[in-house]
């Protein structure tokens, strides 16, 4: 070892014990902006401003990401539909907290919409994202039959997926009276 060479000092690793979680929030932001096809390692990366190699290091696949990342947003929403339906004292308050969801909530925000769309399709074709929707789908059951039997939570749950899906996909989106309309003529 020559002695007149100055030692390189060691990079300090940086200690970022939250980088996995901003990995996901990130991938929630890719997701939205440019859906599933167009979803990379590297523009996750990009939007978490982390190097590269973080992608590989926390998760061992791109379908690990998408399962990760739509499982958050899968709790949130389902989160939102326990407090609103938790809140209810009756059945009548129960109605109200279902046309609200469904108007204010899932229909509310732009990038919840477009996650939920991409959820949808991505899970047609991947049996983990099945198993995500079918998460979603159970705990939303189990809110709804807070106030509404087994076969009517069921039944309002996928119409309250079909008045999300139709208002997301129309170029004549329902009204906010037409959805309280559909609501309130199921449940009644």
């Amino acid at each position: 070892m020559n002695a007149d060479r100055i030692p390189t000092p060691r990079r300090v690793r940086r200690h970022d014990p939250g980088r996995r979680d901003r990995l996901i929030d990130a991938a929630l932001v890719v997701l939205a902006e440019k859906g599933v096809a167009a979803t990379t390692h590297r523009e996750i990366a990009r939007v978490a401003d982390v190097p590269l190699g973080s992608m590989t290091y926390h998760f061992a696949s791109m379908d690990e990401v998408l399962t990760e990342a739509f499982t958050r947003h899968a709790e949130t929403i389902a989160a939102v539909f326990d407090e609103r339906l938790t809140a209810a004292t009756d059945r009548a308050s129960a109605i109200e907290a279902v046309i609200t969801l469904v108007r204010d909530d899932l229909l509310g925000s732009s990038p919840d919409l477009v996650l939920t769309v991409e959820l949808y399709v991505a899970a047609a074709r991947n049996p983990a994202l099945r198993a995500v929707t079918q998460a979603w789908m159970q705990r939303s059951r189990d809110a709804l039959e807070r106030h509404f039997d087994p076969t009517t939570a069921r039944e309002l749950d996928a119409l309250i997926e079909g008045l999300v899906l139709h208002s997301a996909l129309s170029t004549d989106p329902m009204t906010p009276e037409q959805i309280r309309h559909a609501i309130e003529r199921y449940v009644r």
